[in-house]
């Protein structure tokens, strides 16, 4: 019953910024890890940022300085903010989370993802 939901892609011009959000609801007892990836085509996943429920935070060298994680643990959602966008970054953004939920053994979650476009 866990769910992982993204919101905020879209289109953007190189430069630009956007905000993504990924809330997570359901009968969740803990929230652990909390994780952006991205996969673009012809790509592999890879993981963008990643942030622990006391707030440590890690970055891939593509997107330091430029991208910054953020979780809100009372409304159970991580934020990425997305700063001077280069297309390059273009791919479908996904949320992870490792967390306990009530009458679950699944551990890891993840959400749909949401597509960012990069394009001038």
């Amino acid at each position: 019953q866990v769910q992982l939901v993204e919101s905020g892609g879209g289109l953007v011009q190189p430069g630009g910024s956007l905000r993504l959000s990924c809330a997570a609801s359901g009968n969740i007892f803990s929230i652990h890890h909390m994780s952006w990836y991205r996969q673009a085509p012809g790509k592999q996943r890879e993981l963008v940022a990643a942030i622990t429920r006391g707030g440590n935070t890690d970055y891939a060298d593509s997107v330091k300085g430029r991208f910054t994680i953020s979780r809100d643990n009372a409304k159970n959602t991580v934020y990425l903010q997305l700063n001077s966008l280069k297309p390059e970054d273009t791919a479908v953004y996904y949320c992870n989370a490792e967390l306990r939920a009530a009458d679950s053994i699944q551990y890891d979650y993840w959400g749909q993802g949401t597509q960012v476009t990069v394009s001038s």
